[in-house]
């Protein structure tokens, strides 16, 4: 078996520097201290770093395209930050690659195997085991994560979640005097989940309340949110309020109560996150937090061009989320909170 090729991360961690600025040195482009130039050739002699393929299909742009990793590809969010990504690509007359791994086994291997054919990949957070993450990036790969778990190593964008989950659920709490609350998701897997739940959880223990110990479980669509609503009435006592994980799993919950006679909100109030286009169009107007989908997916790929150029990139960038209050939590509509 023939000798692993040396990876730009490994002469980034010999020479003490980033990948970006090994990139510039081999590449020859871009400023760079002539010590800090000096030390960058100085690795690459010793391991005997070679560009791949792949690399050299990179510095010249060769593939003129980007890949972009999701669990599955249904649903408005989905949809929406997928119209963001390739908006922004095509500006930047790039074509884009779609893999919908729905956590298949065989899904790590066809991430691999997009990396041969793109500049660069975006991955969504929990779409694939970090080790691959970690593979792309070892192999060259540009890599930038949405919506995930912020790491030193890699580019992180994500939309702000525990505050504005922490102010709603306070609206919840104190503008309106509920005490019992029910958190609706499935945090495992999802970083942006998790986040929610943590939010949830924190607005609950400044408020003096019982800390809630565990969410019901659901899954994160419409289908899902209806069976959560079936489960909420087989307990025979609603909770004063629902806090869902997302827009999809509220507008599931909403319906299914509605259908069974209950009233909302005034026999229990829900509120959802993401605020997709359906959120102000059901009777009671779903409360939501409105994150720009659109601009999640854009700026993923405004970042993603330029790892691959060899630029400084941002580790973790939070873009910023707003609630809107509309009737489904027991408020008068109104624009935000």
């Amino acid at each position: 078996m023939g000798k692993k090729p040396v990876s730009l991360h490994e002469v980034a961690a010999h020479a003490g520097v980033s990948i970006a600025t090994v990139s510039r040195v081999a590449r020859g482009i871009g400023q760079v201290a002539p010590a800090t130039r000096r030390r960058v050739e100085a690795a690459i002699a010793e391991l005997g770093f070679r560009p791949s393929h792949f690399g050299r299909a990179l510095v010249e742009r060769r593939h003129k395209a980007l890949g972009v990793v999701f669990p599955g590809l249904s649903g408005p969010y989905h949809s929406e930050v997928i119209a963001g990504f390739e908006e922004q690509a095509v500006a930047a007359h790039l074509s884009v690659l779609i893999l919908g791994t729905h956590r298949l086994k065989e899904s790590s291997d066809l991430v691999l195997t997009m990396a041969d054919r793109v500049d660069g990949i975006a991955v969504l957070g929990g779409s694939v085991p970090d080790d691959i993450v970690d593979t792309l990036r070892a192999r060259g790969c540009p890599v930038v994560v949405l919506a995930g778990e912020p790491r030193e190593d890699i580019p992180t964008i994500r939309t702000e979640s525990v505050e504005s989950t922490r102010r709603l659920t306070r609206h919840l709490i104190d503008d309106h005097g509920y005490r019992r609350l029910r958190f609706v998701g499935h945090p495992a897997g999802s970083p942006d989940a998790t986040a929610r739940w943590q939010g949830f959880r924190e607005a609950h223990r400044q408020a003096g309340l019982p800390v809630p110990r565990s969410p019901l479980l659901a899954g994160h669509d419409q289908p899902a949110g209806m069976i959560a609503a079936q489960q909420l009435l087989d307990a025979r006592e609603l909770p004063d309020a629902i806090v869902c994980v997302n827009d999809e799993c509220a507008l599931g919950i909403l319906v299914g109560l509605l259908g069974r006679g209950v009233r909302v909100p005034e026999d229990v109030a829900i509120t959802g996150f993401d605020d997709v286009p359906a959120a102000a169009l059901t009777a009671p107007g779903l409360t939501t937090v409105r994150q720009s989908m659109r601009a999640l997916g854009a700026r993923t790929v405004q970042v993603l061009c330029a790892a691959i150029n060899g630029e400084d990139v941002p580790r973790d960038e939070v873009l910023p989320s707003d609630i809107v209050i509309r009737s489904s939590c027991g408020c008068r509509p109104a624009d935000r909170l």
